[in-house]
């Protein structure tokens, strides 16, 4: 028993040790998590591990996650940006309950929080250039040099400060600051700004305000009146964490949450910079955030990765304090895993060619009931309709066949999955040498794809009938970034894009069952991997499928 506890206590966390240790300590008597992103752009899938991280602390010590916008810069931030970010957190299934917030909802007390600061004498409204304050900040090596205002009085802070927020300064002109220590070895301690002046409408308080708070000063208030006990956020943070703690102390909260860091979440090969995903869009190259080549979280949905498998994937990658790239074959791993049993596999010609059955009764449609997924018989069976006119692949079939080509080629017999075996016999083709229709015939014993005097045939085909065959887009993707040339160009910082990111693939013919498809349905086309229907632009009648990911991947799991 004892080892099975210690073998527990090991596989855990650190945060998770942290926290039990908080607990058991008796400093915190419940838990409280939160995610905090500014509404500046769409989230991604370094997100979503920290979505699932606080989320999953919260549920697993039976407390509480708080969702919070972290709106204190209205220069970027927009409506459009929060509705995006809410839908893609409940998609990941991260519930809020009814703890939605936003930093400007604590404007008032923030700026209380400031007036406190002053009438401490921990606080002094500065004059200094932003370039000035800059120059006297000092380098990692040298001490920083003490503002020629930092000694203003407690009185006359007040009423400056007071004019800043009544809008009597321009932008620039005059910024709060903490009085912390000029001389810190941490450079974030050298009098920060905690206050600028910024004449501009908030989203969501509108021309209320004309000074707004700064990141680092807002923060540890909005943790602390939220109740919030572990504020877990990246590695960049950590040196940031001496001032959060100054923050809490200096105004004397009486149950002040503590700042844990953890790696972020690095994917090779992805753009996942906001401001490199903005000008993708901006230019368009990609058509908007949610474009199936990024790897924002819309994206990854819109092209058909599930909660599932991205929950799956950051699990895999672990919680450690160490920086790390994860391959983003991890990434379809997961989702090959998560589909491979739900997904109905269906039969879906990306290139076709016409083949003709010869011996096979002009007219006559039967249906044939084939199984929706071999390895999971739960999702049932269908009827496929088969008649004397199919569609098969081009690439099924070969007049001078290669060494070890196993599928249809003069004189050889294949199996049409889940349905007869063939022989070929023949071509036609146009004046330019170009094949046009395949005949065959077929055995009419062999139905279900098994011959009653137990031959053997070496390839099996998927096809669709012509007569019910419904005519669909597909999209396949390659990486938006070229990957030998790495994501960024050394010389000037532009992406290196890659050319054949999509490929869109008209005249491709499926299955009538997949003419009904609806936005987000997910299957895998046999032999040509697993496609979802575009939220956007397909209908029924007229599919548009992504390709969410391959059949076959060189990435190995490590167990």
């Amino acid at each position: 028993m004892e080892k099975e506890t210690a073998k527990e206590t090991v596989s855990k966390n650190f945060i998770e040790q942290m926290i039990e240790k908080d607990l058991a300590e008796g400093k915190y008597e419940e838990i409280c998590t939160r995610f905090p992103p500014e509404p500046n752009g769409y989230l991604h899938i370094g997100h979503a591990k920290s979505i699932l991280l606080n989320y999953g602390l919260a549920q697993k010590y039976h407390g509480k996650f708080n969702m919070r916008f972290d709106d204190t810069n209205p220069t970027k931030e927009k409506v459009e940006f929060v509705e995006s970010i809410k839908e893609d957190i409940k998609w990941l299934g991260a519930d809020w309950e009814d703890r939605l917030y936003f930093a400007s909802d604590y404007f008032e007390q923030m700026y209380e929080a400031a007036v406190k600061l002053i009438k401490k004498g921990k606080a002094f409204v500065c004059d200094l250039t932003a370039e000035e304050i800059r120059e006297y900040r000092g380098t990692l090596t040298e001490p920083g040099k003490e503002s020629p205002y930092r000694n203003r009085s407690v009185e006359e802070n007040l009423e400056l400060f007071e004019k800043m927020r009544n809008g009597e300064f321009e932008d620039g002109s005059k910024v709060l600051r903490a009085k912390i220590d000029m001389a810190s070895p941490n450079i974030n301690m050298r009098d920060p700004v905690i206050y600028r002046v910024a004449h501009m409408t908030h989203h969501n308080t509108g021309d209320k305000w004309c000074i707004y708070p700064m990141y680092d000063f807002a923060h540890p208030i909005e943790d602390a009146i939220e109740g919030v006990t572990h504020s877990i956020c990246t590695l960049e943070f950590e040196d940031h964490r001496p001032l959060y703690d100054w923050v809490v102390t200096e105004l004397e909260y009486p149950h002040p949450p503590k700042q844990i860091e953890f790696a972020k979440l690095y994917l090779t090969n992805v753009v996942t910079g906001k401001r490199y995903i903005k000008k993708l869009v901006e230019d368009g190259i990609v058509d908007g955030w949610d474009d199936p080549r990024l790897v924002s979280i819309a994206a990854l949905r819109r092209r058909g990765f599930t909660p599932e498998s991205i929950q799956k994937f950051v699990e895999l990658c672990g919680v450690s304090k160490a920086n790390s790239s994860v391959d983003y074959a991890m990434l379809e791993y997961c989702i090959r895993e998560d589909l491979k049993m739900k997904a109905p596999r269906m039969m879906a010609v990306l290139d076709p060619v016409k083949l003709v059955i010869d011996n096979y009764p002009e007219g006559e449609i039967e249906y044939l009931e084939v199984p929706n997924n071999m390895e999971n018989p739960e999702l049932g069976s269908r009827k496929v309709p088969f008649g004397r006119e199919l569609y098969i692949e081009r690439e099924d079939f070969m007049e001078v066949p290669v060494k070890k080509y196993k599928r249809l080629y003069p004189d050889n017999e294949v199996r049409l999955m889940n349905a007869y075996f063939v022989t070929c016999t023949g071509c036609e083709k146009d004046e330019e040498g170009n094949v046009t229709v395949i005949h065959c015939t077929y055995d009419p014993a062999s139905k279900g794809g098994n011959s009653p005097d137990g031959r053997k045939v070496k390839g099996t085909i998927h096809w669709i009938c012509a007569e019910t065959a419904v005519e669909a887009e597909c999209r396949l993707y390659e990486n938006i970034v070229d990957e030998e040339k790495g994501v960024y160009n050394k010389e000037d910082g532009s992406l290196n894009l890659n050319p054949n990111s999509l490929t869109v693939v008209k005249g491709c013919l499926v299955e009538p069952e997949l003419g009904k498809a609806e936005a987000y349905d997910r299957f895998q086309f046999v032999r040509n991997g697993f496609f979802c229907a575009d939220c956007h632009d397909s209908k029924p009648g007229a599919p548009v499928f992504n390709r969410i990911v391959s059949l076959k991947s060189s990435f190995k799991l490590n167990q």
